[in-house]
């Protein structure tokens, strides 16, 4: 299908944006916007880098959404970001990192979702005649 490519380029950066986000946001100071100062950045190097990482995954994300719109009905196409509810939830509970606990009624709901998508890209079946 013309734009598969770029809708699951958009929901594998999309996901990837928010994993990044998440790690880089849990190693940061707690600091407010008016304490926003160099030295917080200098003193948190890596995690800042991290978190403007996952900004740079969200715009690049857009611009492959944009290609996917363009060749794909929208359908289809936005029932392509509902994975990233699957794939961050797979994420999170599989990299260490994040420390986050498996449970059944969550992998229960990423799984409808995995459904749910199966369904709308599944080709029709035989119409019944009218």
């Amino acid at each position: 299908m013309k734009g598969l490519g770029w809708g699951i380029a958009s929901l594998l950066l999309v996901s990837a944006a928010q994993l990044l986000m998440k790690w880089g946001m849990t190693h940061m100071p707690i600091f407010s916007l008016d304490q926003f100062v160099f030295s917080l950045v200098i003193n948190n190097l890596l995690p800042f880098f991290i978190v403007c990482c996952g900004i740079a995954g969200y715009a690049l994300s857009m611009a492959c959404w944009f290609f996917a719109l363009r060749q794909m009905p929208l359908n289809r196409a936005y029932s392509l970001l509902s994975l990233s509810y699957a794939l961050v939830y797979l994420g999170a509970v599989c990299l260490p990192w994040f420390n986050e606990n498996v449970h059944w009624l969550k992998s229960l709901g990423a799984l409808f979702i995995l459904f749910g998508v199966w369904l709308i890209h599944s080709k029709p079946g035989v119409h019944a005649e009218k």
